[in-house]
């Protein structure tokens, strides 16, 4: 019997490509990198205002517009990195990107600790966008490195 697709063993090859949205290698977008630098850029500033915001008790209608920039910066951020492949979503960024967005509700369902739950999220997203690419790239379905930059070649975390 042959061994499924989706299964990997640690270090070992990456997974074949499996359909239309969970591919293997990403597909390639054109102009993706300088997107996701602005949007990326955006995205710091917007959230720096926020969290500004929340530090210094800013009234909720002088938040409008910085929470808007960053939720529609963050998900064009999101968007790019879906269409390349949704395997980003079991990756380590992808499940970073999640914690950070779960830290975030966390602020908003707990308003008196609002400010430590969004320094905690902005620690983490951080952390997930400079980690090693080999732990930005791992993933925790396959339990090996997908796609490190560095072709096939199989990384080492």
């Amino acid at each position: 019997m042959a061994t499924p697709r989706w299964r990997a063993r640690p270090g070992g090859p990456a997974p074949e490509p499996r359909g239309v949205l969970f591919r293997h290698p990403p597909r390639a977008i054109r102009g993706a990198r300088a997107w996701q630098i602005g949007a990326r850029t955006v995205h710091i500033v917007a959230m720096a205002l926020v969290l500004g915001g929340v530090a210094w008790r800013a009234p909720a209608r002088d938040m409008i517009v910085p929470v808007a920039i960053t939720v529609l910066s963050g998900v064009v951020l999101l968007g790019i990195d879906l269409g390349k492949s949704f395997a980003f979503l079991y990756q380590g960024s992808g499940v970073a990107a999640f914690l950070k967005l779960a830290l975030l509700g966390l602020g908003e369902l707990l308003p008196s600790a609002r400010l430590e739950w969004y320094l905690a999220a902005t620690v983490v997203a951080s952390i997930g966008s400079h980690m090693p690419g080999a732990w930005r790239h791992y993933s925790f379905l396959h339990r090996t490195v997908l796609d490190a930059g560095d072709g096939d070649r199989p990384a080492t975390i």
